[in-house]
């Protein structure tokens, strides 16, 4: 069975993928940083049954059932994947999935992998899907980007991916599918093992993962601030303006 129907269809599809594409030629012809971001799958901590085949020296036993209820809490895998470095700082998290657990991913891959390759007056281009804490309709995700502008000195520019085509994200084949192979077979019974697992994943291709836990839970229900709304910094492009935007930092 092919999962090759799609839901639905934007009308924007090819006039986005065009620009995107423009974009991204734009930055690599000139060394500038593309970084395909989103969040991996929750995963549930556990003794929990996963699918694959693994070395083991006696036999692994698993609970019977997957209740959610079972579960010793979940783990938000949100990932920055660099498009030219072919490389990945992937962040583990408890909580909820906010605008701003997206923004201190991207953060903690500049000062872990980003410094060291890009010059620090390059722009950013960001590869995001229309959904999600770093949607195209979430105002936290462009406040915190906002402020992580502030505080990096460099100019973000954020391009979505149209409606209902998230898995054109490069981040969806070139790493969570690696991301998942290296979790085959595995109980995650604590995000410290998640961690060791993810950071022994690469590839043929010369594929890096770099792994950081968070030293905080990420709580819903954060909303945007009433001033940044009202004084919203976001210039937005005269093509596709919802989809195309960039904050600077001056």
């Amino acid at each position: 069975m092919e999962k090759t129907l799609p839901l639905r269809e934007s009308v924007d599809r090819d006039a986005q993928f065009d620009r995107m594409n423009q974009l991204k030629r734009h930055f690599l012809a000139r060394g500038w940083p593309v970084l395909s971001i989103d969040t991996k799958k929750k995963e549930s901590l556990g003794r929990f049954s996963r699918s694959g085949q693994a070395w083991t020296n006696g036999r692994l036993r698993a609970w019977d059932h997957d209740f959610p209820s079972a579960s010793w809490g979940k783990v938000i895998p949100y990932g920055v994947y660099d498009v030219a470095a072919n490389e990945a700082l992937v962040y583990l998290a408890g909580g909820a999935d906010t605008g701003e657990l997206a923004c201190d991913a991207i953060r903690r891959w500049w000062y872990r992998l980003g410094q060291r390759r890009y010059d620090r007056t390059s722009p950013i281009l960001l590869l995001a899907d229309c959904g999600g804490s770093n949607g195209y309709r979430v105002p936290l995700f462009r406040q915190q980007l906002c402020q992580l502008s502030q505080l990096l000195c460099r100019t973000f520019r954020v391009c979505h991916l149209p409606p209902y085509c998230s898995k054109y994200n490069p981040i969806d084949h070139r790493l969570f599918c690696h991301l998942s192979r290296s979790l085959r077979a595995a109980q995650l019974t604590s995000i410290e093992g998640m961690y060791q697992l993810l950071e022994q994943t690469t590839t043929r291709t010369g594929l890096q993962v770099v792994c950081e836990m968070a030293r905080k839970t990420y709580a819903s229900g954060i909303k945007a601030h009433p001033h940044f709304l009202a004084n919203e910094p976001t210039q937005r492009d005269p093509i596709l303006p919802a989809y195309n935007y960039k904050l600077s930092a001056n």
